[in-house]
């Protein structure tokens, strides 16, 4: 499966799936802010997913590695 498909398949699909579209499986206000972000490109490398330098939960950050000291 091209990763273009994984990402919709486990956002926005699933969320569609759970009958959840208004409120998550998509990067809009109103919505949960549940992020991670990467250095490198995941559509071209999938394995960039394996170096999360960026997490937001609830839209709080609880990591973030690229932030400058």
């Amino acid at each position: 499966m091209p990763s273009l498909d994984v990402f919709r398949a486990i956002t926005s699909n699933a969320a569609e799936m759970l009958g959840w579209q208004d409120r998550v499986g998509s990067v809009e206000p109103g919505k949960f802010a549940d992020l991670v972000a990467v250095a490198g490109d995941p559509i071209a490398d999938i394995t960039e997913l394996e170096r999360v330098r960026f997490v937001m939960k609830d839209g709080q950050v609880v990591r973030n590695d690229l932030a400058s000291p």
